[in-house]
């Protein structure tokens, strides 16, 4: 017996868990698979969508009581960086930049282990281990890149020679940060910053209009530097809209701040299909 994949994506919800960003909330994700012949195609679709890639699969908040969770993009052409974006990107600019195929080492994982031991001891990747590291990187349907910064060879005193690593994903429209560390030893050098900086002058050498952050959270302090980055847009209300003023978002639900499962299914765009619009 022959079996083919579905022709359209199938949406699950995934169980409520306790939301890494708002202390006392509960998380709910929706998500499909990431595969086959039109892999590219649903990522690029579904990213200007709100939806973020996890190895095979891509997934956006969906939770039962909250909403608070935006996707957000920086506009390329339009960034202007602040004094102390300039100040960090001058302080890392002699960081050697390779771009590689999405290919997990033992260096990446020793300095992904740093990192996290020093900033995310207790977060839900705390226990990843090295093949779950390389799943990460290597588990990829699509366009992805691994881009390194390293300390060039005459200065390694300054620290070990790999210093910060993102995973990246080319779409149609922009770069997609999927996940980002760096060398916790080098913390006064706004390493962070830097390679968000540098991925900004890399979509613009590419034409690409869009350097896409993952999720904003209005309220939670560790994603309060995203930003920091305007002009941020954040997929609201079906559309990207301009962060104008962080402090007019509250992170405080609402009882009709988010549609039920089956209305944010039907309302999603999926490759070739026209868009469909919000009532």
């Amino acid at each position: 017996m022959r079996h083919t994949l579905p022709l359209a994506p199938q949406f699950y919800v995934t169980a409520p868990q306790p939301c890494p960003y708002l202390a006392g909330r509960m998380e709910r994700k929706l998500f499909t698979a990431l595969q086959g012949e039109q892999a590219h195609e649903l990522n690029d679709t579904l990213s200007k969508q709100g939806f973020r890639r996890s190895q095979n699969v891509l997934y956006r908040p969906s939770c039962a009581e909250c909403s608070a969770c935006l996707s957000a993009r920086i506009r390329v052409a339009d960034f202007a960086p602040s004094k102390s974006q300039r100040r960090a990107d001058k302080r890392n600019a002699h960081l050697l930049r390779r771009t590689r195929a999405p290919w997990a080492t033992e260096e990446q994982y020793e300095l992904f282990r740093a990192y996290l031991d020093d900033r995310h001891a207790d977060g839900g990747m705390a226990d990843m281990d090295v093949f779950e590291f390389a799943a990460m990187v290597e588990e990829t349907p699509i366009r992805s890149r691994v881009i390194e910064y390293s300390i060039p060879s005459d200065d390694h005193e300054r620290g070990r020679d790999l210093t910060a690593v993102c995973l990246t994903d080319v779409l149609d429209d922009g770069l997609s940060m999927v996940y980002s560390f760096f060398d916790p030893a080098r913390r006064g050098d706004s390493l962070g910053t830097y390679v968000i900086l540098d991925h900004i002058r890399l979509a613009a050498e590419a034409g690409l209009p869009y350097v896409y952050l993952g999720y904003w959270v209005p309220g939670s302090p560790k994603m309060a530097y995203k930003a920091r980055f305007a002009p941020l847009e954040i997929y609201s209300g079906g559309q990207w809209v301009e962060l104008a003023d962080p402090d007019a978002f509250s992170a405080d639900p609402h009882p009709l701040s988010t549609d039920p499962i089956a209305e944010q299914v039907a309302q999603i765009t999926l490759p070739g299909a026209a868009a469909v619009p919000r009532g």
